[in-house]
């Protein structure tokens, strides 16, 4: 069961007896611990008194209670004094730096020290110099060990060493001399970081104990030019031996090698040195252009233009046939083998280059088509005659009407008889003819092409194409006026200054035609094209005739008495104006113009046997002959 707290009995009390004995227990206690307290002042007292220091009192982990000012400063320098001659060492890379403490600013206090522990227990309130004294006595006053640290001894001795470690730097460097390289690797910058590095020291050395090698921070700046390696061997590389330049003549011979010496390699080598966010570049070029002038110069040998095919127009079917193909041909591309060089420069493996050439395209390939250049009717035609022309005459004719068979003449484009014609020569296959020169018909090679020069003349003449040079002879040939042709539609041709030209003003393409009709003793000129106008050519309106001189005769000793040989024929001189009208499709006149020729009258030459009655006096000569200077071919 339980009882509740009202209803329990009430604890029986101790007896008197009992009680006055703990009391006594209790101030006996107390009486003790009051002495032992007055014990420790007085003791305290006493050494006040004395001048020591107060018991209890320590300085790190000395104790130096008791103890006189001499005493206590001998304990902490046996124990601390130390601290000042302690050697920290510095690092960087393979150097090392020592200095004592005291060198870097550390110093021992210990007179400051001993101060604040000899005024333990000696101020001016003497109830508390008794509650520090007691409290040292009994609960120790421990004053911790503090260093000093002079910063401006530290950094004096960090601006010293920094005077070995300080460098500027120097950026890698690549020159060259001659065809030799000299190349700088350079040298890094260096910079002792003096606050961090202080941070370090003071960390070190106000710890004591411990680690005594302090980290010097040191910033590095690496040399700039960071690829001068890179360019040095593409540099060498370029030096390293001359490059050969290879190529072709046109029919697929090897041309001896071309040399590009070191030295002319050297003259175009350049090493440019550039800022590269920072760091710096050296960029290695090569300008072989200098040789560009030379390549140029060979061009014109190596290089073989396009030559355009000959082609027959067949009315009926439209179409073209192939008389001679067109071929390509190639250009030197100067400015490609100019680049190629300059690649090689810097390849030590492969020092030999080809010629560059550009393909060239014939204008006309072998299967164009008649229609897509409007080739596609006969648009103009002349046919002249050579009755009575001996055979080198006759030859001569074929051979160059042959040479204008089947050329095509684009829209714009200027037809020249002589460069289609080519050289008037006895390599070319012509033979000797009458020709006109220096007042006179003599014998020349190529006698006849004139017929050739008239009979294309009259055929653009009448197709209504623009004609931009036209030469006539000098006086007027038989030949051209055959078959009821009037005067003034001849043209003469005098290699190489005297030529005949017109230009395809139509928009579409023409083609040249020429047969040789020697059954006929007729040539005709044929023109294949659209028809973009209709031409009508006047009759020529002759004017100021002027009679032929007499006949004038000369010797010739191949000749017997009573022989004779004409060998020029006379003409009346004239002047001579032949209309044309050019009119368009619907019958407008688009143009009017007129040739404009002026005849020098000519006398008859006959060859005679020496001694004949009718030679006449050399001075009466230059009277009869005037002054007639024509050109041309007959």
């Amino acid at each position: 069961m339980s009882i509740s707290p009202e209803k329990r009995p009430p604890l029986p009390q101790a007896p008197l007896l009992v009680r006055l004995l703990r009391l006594a227990i209790l101030c006996f206690i107390g009486l003790s611990t009051l002495a032992l307290l007055l014990a420790g002042a007085m003791f305290a007292a006493r050494m006040v008194v004395s001048g020591r220091v107060v018991p209890g009192v320590s300085i790190g982990e000395v104790d130096i209670g008791g103890m006189t000012g001499a005493q206590a400063a001998e304990a902490l320098a046996g124990r601390y004094g130390a601290l000042e001659d302690v050697t920290y060492s510095f690092r960087y890379g393979d150097k090392v730096w020592t200095a004592r403490a005291a060198e870097l600013g550390l110093r021992f206090p210990a007179d400051e020290l001993l101060e604040r522990a000899y005024a333990i227990g000696r101020s001016l309130d003497a109830a508390g110099n008794l509650r520090e004294q007691a409290e040292a006595w009994f609960n120790g006053a421990a004053l911790p060990l503090s260093l000093r640290f002079d910063e401006a001894d530290a950094r004096a001795y960090l601006e010293e060493l920094a005077r070995e470690i300080d460098r500027e730097r120097q950026d890698a460097r690549l020159r060259i001399h001659g065809l030799q390289l000299e190349i700088s690797p350079g040298i890094s910058g260096l910079k002792l970081d003096q606050d961090a590095t202080l941070l370090n020291l003071r960390e070190v050395v106000l710890a004591g104990q411990g680690e005594r090698e302090i980290a010097l921070v040191v910033d590095e700046s690496p040399p700039r030019a960071s690829n001068v390696e890179e360019a040095a061997a593409l540099a060498q590389a370029a030096l390293s031996a001359p490059l050969q330049l290879v190529g072709t003549r046109p029919s697929g011979e090897l041309l001896m090698p071309w040399i590009v010496a070191p030295e002319q390699i050297r003259a175009g080598l350049a090493l440019t040195l550039r800022d590269d966010g920072g760091d710096l570049r050296y960029d290695v070029s090569v300008d072989l252009s200098a040789h560009a002038r030379f390549l140029a110069t060979l061009s014109p040998q190596l290089s073989t233009a396009t030559a355009d095919g000959r082609f027959d127009f067949d009315p009926a079917s439209g179409q073209l046939t192939v008389i001679s193909p067109s071929s390509g041909g190639r250009r030197l591309n100067v400015e490609e083998t100019i680049r190629r060089l300059e690649a090689a420069v810097f390849n030590p493996l492969n020092r030999r280059v080809d010629m560059a050439f550009d393909a060239l395209e014939p204008r006309y390939p072998n299967d164009l088509s008649a229609a897509d250049l409007g080739i596609t009717e006969l648009v103009a035609e002349a046919t002249t005659y050579y009755w009575g022309s001996w055979p080198n005459r006759r030859s001569n004719i074929a051979l160059g009407a042959g040479k204008l068979h089947g050329i095509i003449v684009a829209p714009g484009e200027e037809f020249s008889f002589n460069q289609h014609l080519g050289e008037i020569t006895p390599q070319a296959g012509y033979l000797e003819g009458s020709v006109i020169l220096g007042g006179a018909t003599v014998t020349g090679i190529g006698g006849g092409i004139c017929q050739v020069s008239t009979t294309m003349f009259r055929a653009a003449f009448s197709g209504g194409y623009a004609i931009t040079e036209r030469n006539s002879h000098g006086y007027r040939v038989g030949y051209y006026e055959y078959a009821g042709a009037g005067p003034g539609l001849d043209a003469a041709i005098w290699q190489p200054d005297v030529d005949l030209r017109f230009q395809n003003n139509s928009p579409w393409h023409l083609l040249i035609e020429s047969s040789f009709l020697g059954a006929q003793d007729a040539l005709q000129f044929r023109i294949y094209s659209t028809r973009h106008w209709h031409t009508v050519i006047e009759s020529a309106i002759i004017s100021d005739v002027v009679p032929a001189p007499a006949e004038k005769y000369v010797e010739s000793s191949d000749l017997y008495a009573g022989q004779i040989r004409q060998i020029d024929y006379s003409a009346d001189g004239a002047d001579v104006r032949v209309y044309r009208n050019v009119y368009a499709r619907d019958g407008s006149l688009v143009k009017r113009d007129h040739l404009f020729t002026h005849y020098s009258p000519w006398q008859a030459v006959f060859e005679v046997a020496p001694g004949d009655p009718r030679l006449i006096e050399e001075g009466e000569e230059g009277e009869e002959n005037g002054e007639i200077t024509p050109v041309g071919s007959r």
